[in-house]
């Protein structure tokens, strides 16, 4: 093609750059007979799942993506990623959304592309393993909805959690793809991925994914691991990689080179960083090769320019300052891990303690045989890695999850984990050596106990609240609600909070009032790795917290001889047979006003003796829904018993007895937002 002289070079087209790029002086006769000895090289686009995922904190809305998506329809891709990961949560949670209304909304606007989504193992879509019979009909509901591919991976690439799933992928009509999680250690080897592929292979996967979540996989390592899967595996191989260390492009080039056919890629304006490469550049990189991709490249100029637009309402925070993360080769902390370490740091005033925490992120791995950094793993390595450097003493603070793990209730961990460590976590109990999924009963003939039989309106929503109760049922409110008394949608409040933040001309805490938000959450820059980071202090009665994410919850207790046990009043969790998250009460609807002056509180009379609140947050006297309370008017409780528990950034804070009391009051109602050192419980020292 030639370029007017007139016409100057920056304003060309994407397709005209391209073909000038190659085509040079080629007849377009000469350019089709090359175009038919080429190699097809598929593609999946990222941009409606893992790529705002990543860089928006999964912001992205369902009218986002419907302003688009008949051109990203026309782009020619081999699939889009557009569910799972999490979508599915942050829609209900955050977004108000129905997940399962947004699949068939695409569906019935992308006739032209397969739908893929992004598949927790025996996870499914939440923060734990559910019952086989929950899988299987999750996995029917979303075939019949309009989902083609399920990726379905495994954070420890045990194979045995993914048996189920693969099973009802395969029997209810869609296209299995396994996943090898990338990650590099001393077990870790090119025989010992050959062996996962193997085993999944023999449960009947179509094809197989090699997820480097963290962006590590090197451009050698790719051209070794790819060629040992096409020889041994025999299924066609898909690489997907993040951008996090600059390498990503440079391996899809060997990757691909090797034998994967296919890619995952996101438009430019969503690409990078933390996201997968832009397909952009894949393509003039391949065009110069025999691979073709053969994408509408007009429409992926308009996708593009569309994602540049809205990433001013859908962004949380400013850009990053670096793009490019060297340091992940090191420390292999996947996605926003990095900035989250260095927030809750710096709120403990031990930032100057990062390179501590980053070399003992290598060692609890080590320590607890070696597992992938993916989702829960990422989280209950990180967070165990923060508690050794903060408390001074390694595993004096150990969360629940943690010992879960050691307990095998999450799958068999790459590597034995260390005896020493195991019995300083378990002492003399022993680990599961069986499939963790077998020992959790069928979950469905009970999924609705306690739900409003109103609420429900379609079997998908059973299927919701039974992976993610609590913010289904937050959802199901606000979808009850009549249109003119809708409250206001969290993320609308959270993305308001965080531009008032970024603003130089108001002040932080006036800014957190009129946004009706706790002021901590002014601080929070990245809601994709864990909420919040309280150390232990015995001076808040914080003896216990719970760390969560989703309803990923970790829950951390200092050392328990210094605790005195509950009484009987306190009612007492129920045992766990599988690791599942800590019940605690679901976020409000609709962020509070600010709490009351003082003064506003004359109404209630002046105790002598109260619990304060430690932080700024909201007030919640039960464990979670339809939980009794923690405290009754007239129980006596002893010093150490949880009496109350106090919200802020999405952690729960359970508040003790600083000592021996009777409860005579409560001076706050669920849900009201408190400030620090405001009076909680009126009390009597006993």
């Amino acid at each position: 093609m030639k370029v007017p002289a007139k016409q100057p070079l920056n304003t060309i087209g994407l397709k005209e750059s391209l073909m000038l790029h190659t085509q040079d002086k080629r007849t377009k006769k000469e350019a089709k007979e090359e175009k038919l000895h080429k190699i097809p090289l598929r593609i999946t686009d990222t941009t409606l799942r893992d790529a705002h995922q990543s860089l928006w904190a999964t912001r992205l809305r369902t009218e986002d993506i419907l302003g688009i998506i008949d051109v990203i329809d026309m782009v020619g891709y081999y699939s889009l990623e557009c569910w799972g990961g999490a979508t599915f949560d942050v829609c209900l949670r955050f977004l108000r959304e129905n997940p399962w209304e947004r699949l068939r909304a695409i569906k019935a606007r992308a006739k032209n592309t397969p739908l893929q989504m992004l598949l927790r193992g025996q996870n499914l879509v939440g923060y734990r393993n559910y019952a086989d019979d929950v899988v299987d009909r999750f996995v029917g509901l979303a075939c019949e909805n309009g989902m083609d591919i399920f990726r379905v991976f495994d954070a420890l690439n045990d194979t045995r959690n993914l048996e189920a799933a693969i099973r009802a992928v395969k029997k209810h009509g869609g296209h299995a793809q396994g996943t090898l999680c990338y990650t590099i250690s001393p077990v870790h080897t090119v025989e010992k991925y050959v062996q996962y592929g193997k085993e999944q292979v023999a449960m009947g996967i179509d094809s197989i994914a090699v997820k480097d979540m963290a962006g590590i996989l090197s451009p050698i390592a790719a051209e070794r691991l790819v060629s040992a899967l096409i020889k041994e595996v025999r299924v066609p191989v898909q690489l997907h990689c993040h951008a996090s260390s600059g390498m990503a492009m440079a391996t899809y080039v060997d990757g691909v080179r090797a034998g994967a056919g296919a890619i995952d890629c996101a438009v430019a304006s969503m690409a990078g960083f933390s996201s997968q490469p832009p397909v952009e550049s894949l393509l003039a990189i391949f065009a110069e090769t025999n691979y073709n991709a053969d994408l509408d490249l007009y429409a992926l100029e308009k996708v593009n320019e569309y994602f540049a637009r809205i990433a001013t309402k859908r962004a949380i925070g400013p850009a990053p300052a670096c793009i490019i993360d060297p340091g992940i080769l090191i420390h292999q902390i996947p996605g926003g891990m990095i900035s989250n370490f260095r927030s809750q740091l710096q709120k403990q005033n031990a930032l100057d303690k990062m390179p501590e925490v980053l070399h003992e992120v290598a060692r609890v791995r080590e320590d607890l045989g070696w597992p992938p950094l993916v989702t829960p793993t990422s989280q209950i390595v990180g967070t165990q890695a923060v508690m050794n450097v903060l408390a001074g003493e390694r595993y004096k603070m150990v969360p629940n999850e943690v010992k879960d793990l050691c307990r095998g209730l999450y799958g068999r961990t790459p590597a034995p984990i260390k005896p020493e460590i195991q019995r300083k976590i378990l002492g003399d109990e022993k680990p599961i050596t069986h499939r963790p999924a077998d020992a959790i009963r069928p979950m469905l003939p009970k999924a609705t106990d306690g739900l409003d039989a109103k609420l429900v309106e379609h079997e998908e929503d059973i299927l919701s609240y039974c992976i993610l109760p609590e913010p289904a049922l937050e959802y199901f409110k606000y979808r009850a609600a009549p249109a003119d008394a809708k409250p206001e949608i969290p993320a609308d409040a959270e993305i308001q909070a965080a531009k008032a933040a970024a603003a130089p001309a108001a002040p932080a805490q006036p800014a957190a009032a009129a946004a009706g938000v706790p002021m901590q959450i002014l601080d929070e820059r990245d809601y994709r790795g864990l909420s919040d980071i309280v150390s232990r202090s015995s001076g808040l009665g914080l003896n216990e917290i719970m760390i969560r994410k989703g309803d990923f919850t970790l829950s951390l207790r200092g050392d328990t001889t210094a605790i005195p046990a509950i009484t009987p009043s306190t009612p007492q969790p129920a045992a766990q047979t599988a690791p599942a998250p800590a019940a605690a009460p679901a976020p409000a609807a609709q962020p509070a006003p600010a709490a009351p002056a003082p003064a506003a509180l004359a109404a209630e009379p002046a105790y002598k003796d109260t619990i304060n609140a430690p932080l700024v947050g909201t007030f919640y006297s039960t464990g979670g829904p339809g939980k009794p309370k923690l405290v009754a008017i007239g129980d006596v409780v002893e010093k150490g018993a949880k009496v109350c528990i106090v919200e802020a950034m999405k952690l729960f804070n359970e508040i003790e007895a600083p000592y021996k009391c009777r409860i005579v009051k409560l001076l706050v109602k669920d849900g009201d937002p408190v400030q620090k050192d405001q009076p909680l419980i009126g009390v009597e020292k006993q």
